[in-house]
């Protein structure tokens, strides 16, 4: 069987509702619009569904040239997908300190209604430089605010065979993943050393380690008890990363992806 991408997720907010796309862009920090955005608290540290799962329940659109949010019993807000200017922020992403700007202070008075805390929206412009951690993907790789890596990829056959393993079926959703891949076996992405898919090529770096955000109903942002987490546990369980599920990945040449493209492994 061909092996297809099957799904493209963006996630134009960190920790916020993802989209999925028929196609996008490769490009170096992830695909296009991947992780740009990110709410801190005032010290600048990042939000995340780990201690808020509400977060799950605010919807993400792009549309135009504008970011959309979306969230229960709260009023639509817009802002610039790409803002051009904002107050200096230092954010921070676990170890990495994140140069960002906070373009709208509207934004920030919104979520702080949604999340019942206060917080603020941070956007990392051109001119912020993070980079991955070198392993199989080589030095100086950027990426947006995602946790350590530009990309992360899940094969559908993989979710199957941890749902045959399940009483309750899980949805490909609780890994929040950017590429997913139909027609390989499971866990097949863990052995590529790079892959080919339309215009682009990517190199995986690393198991995707995983946590207690894969419990929570990304539906509803309520917790659904240990699993899937406690099965991968029995399973899964890596000696360096923990608890694995996906490979991170960063990019070698960017360009365009669709749904449907033909997945070359390398």
């Amino acid at each position: 069987m061909a092996i297809v991408i099957s799904q493209l997720n963006v996630f134009p907010v960190k920790g916020l509702k993802g989209i999925g796309v028929e196609s996008s862009r490769v490009t170096e920090r992830g695909l296009a619009h991947d992780r740009r955005f990110m709410v801190v608290d005032p010290a600048g540290g990042f939000l995340s569904q780990r201690e808020h799962p509400r977060m799950a329940t605010i919807w993400t659109e792009i549309a135009g040239s504008e970011l959309r949010l979306a969230a229960p019993e709260h009023d639509e807000f817009s802002l610039p997908l790409e803002p051009a200017a904002g107050d200096p922020v230092h954010a921070q992403v676990w170890d990495s300190a994140c140069p960002a700007i906070a373009p709208s202070s509207e934004a920030d008075r919104w979520l702080s209604s949604v999340l019942g805390q206060s917080c603020r929206l941070v956007y990392m412009p051109e001119s912020t430089r993070r980079v991955s951690k070198p392993r199989r993907g080589g030095p100086d790789r950027l990426v947006g605010f995602a946790d350590g890596y530009a990309f992360l990829v899940i094969s559908e056959a993989s979710l199957a065979d941890l749902n045959a393993r399940l009483v309750r079926p899980v949805p490909m959703d609780r890994f929040r993943p950017n590429i997913v891949v139909r027609g390989a076996g499971p866990y097949a992405e863990d052995g590529w050393e790079e892959f080919g898919a339309g215009s682009a090529v990517l190199r995986m770096a690393k198991p995707c380690g995983r946590c207690v955000v894969t419990t929570t109903d990304q539906s509803n942002g309520e917790g659904t008890g240990p699993e899937p987490l406690a099965t991968l546990t029995g399973y899964r369980d890596h000696p360096e990363f923990g608890v694995c599920f996906g490979m991170n990945a960063v990019a070698v040449r960017t360009g365009p992806v669709r749904v449907g493209d033909a997945v070359t492994p390398g």
